[in-house]
């Protein structure tokens, strides 16, 4: 990962962590540290934003959910501060919703709590990642009705270990009916 020289002149990435759990801040605090980072940390949306008003960081880990001002707040306010930043926003409640939020307001990445300093190296990797490639010039075909089905069954087969009995319960239908669609070729289309 590129890093630049921040304004303390050190040639180690910053990072800051945002975290009212403080067990579990200086325990990243000190992960990140083992990394060769230079670590800040604060507990709550203000002492988040004065970290970063003293000094901008390369890099950043926000949670969620704090007292007072959300993460997301914060995360809104470091962007219009220094958009370079890279954020990840960690979460022991994840929602699709929140996470598209997150996102929107400039979180490089989201992650759920508890993600260790492996995790947060690797989303901040991620984040940095070139798009995918779009698909090639070709139509796509969703799969056939039976297919789908089958596809389906098979899926929830195995989520029961092979348990024909369990499977059937949890398709809602009868265990003889299963063992029947079991036994025919699955669709080619």
């Amino acid at each position: 990962m590129n890093h630049a020289v921040d304004k303390s002149g050190s040639d180690k990435p910053s990072i800051l962590i945002c975290d009212d759990d403080e067990v579990y801040r200086n325990r990243l605090a000190r992960a990140f540290v083992d990394r060769g980072y230079d670590v800040r940390t604060a507990s709550d949306h203000d002492s988040g934003l004065a970290a970063v008003q003293a000094e901008s960081p390369e890099f950043a880990v926000i949670d969620l959910k704090m007292p007072g001002k959300s993460g997301l707040e914060l995360v809104k306010s470091m962007k219009e501060m220094d958009p370079t930043t890279k954020t990840v926003v960690l979460t022991g409640y994840g929602s699709i919703a929140t996470a598209i939020d997150a996102v929107r307001l400039g979180a490089t990445y989201y992650l759920s709590k508890p993600a260790d300093a492996d995790d947060i190296v690797a989303a901040f990797a991620r984040g940095e990642a070139p798009p995918l490639e779009p698909p090639a010039d070709h139509e796509y075909r969703a799969p056939s009705l039976a297919r789908a089905e089958w596809e389906h069954i098979n899926r929830v087969l195995s989520d029961a270990g092979g348990n024909i009995s369990e499977a059937a319960r949890r398709l809602g239908i009868h265990r003889r009916s299963l063992q029947r669609k079991l036994q025919k070729y699955p669709p080619n289309k």
